[in-house]
């Protein structure tokens, strides 16, 4: 099985820059659909973006066009990088993995069968 560690988070002001990493050890990152969930106070776990085995790359409404996911198979480490950062973007992040053929990554955290600890973001306005 995977073991994920999450870094990078931190206290940003609004329009500012964070990258996410997300350290896999135990396999290799190539095998699984990975994805990056967030989560506020009070709220559900919400997929951010996500990049399957095939490569094939989704984003969720609230984060595209901000948010650009990337893997790198020699580092097996997958990131996720967050431009124009909004308050509304603070929450715990979370990087997962899944072993379901799926051609796109899942945006149901349902399918995810490992998560990392998780990493706070906070964006000041």
């Amino acid at each position: 099985q995977v073991q994920l560690v999450e870094s990078g988070g931190g206290l940003v002001q609004t329009g500012g820059s964070l990258r996410l990493s997300c350290a896999a050890t135990g396999r290799s990152v190539s095998i699984y659909n990975m994805g990056w969930f967030r989560q506020a106070p009070g709220k559900e776990r919400e997929f951010a973006a996500g990049i399957a085995r095939s490569g094939v790359i989704s984003y969720a409404d609230s984060v595209k066009g901000r948010a650009t996911i990337s893997r790198d198979n020699a580092k097996n480490t997958v990131y996720l990088q967050m431009d124009s950062l909004k308050p509304e973007d603070t929450a715990v992040y979370y990087c997962s993995a899944d072993r379901t053929p799926l051609y796109s990554a899942s945006s149901d955290p349902v399918s995810y069968e490992y998560w990392g600890q998780g990493t706070q973001v906070t964006v000041s306005s």
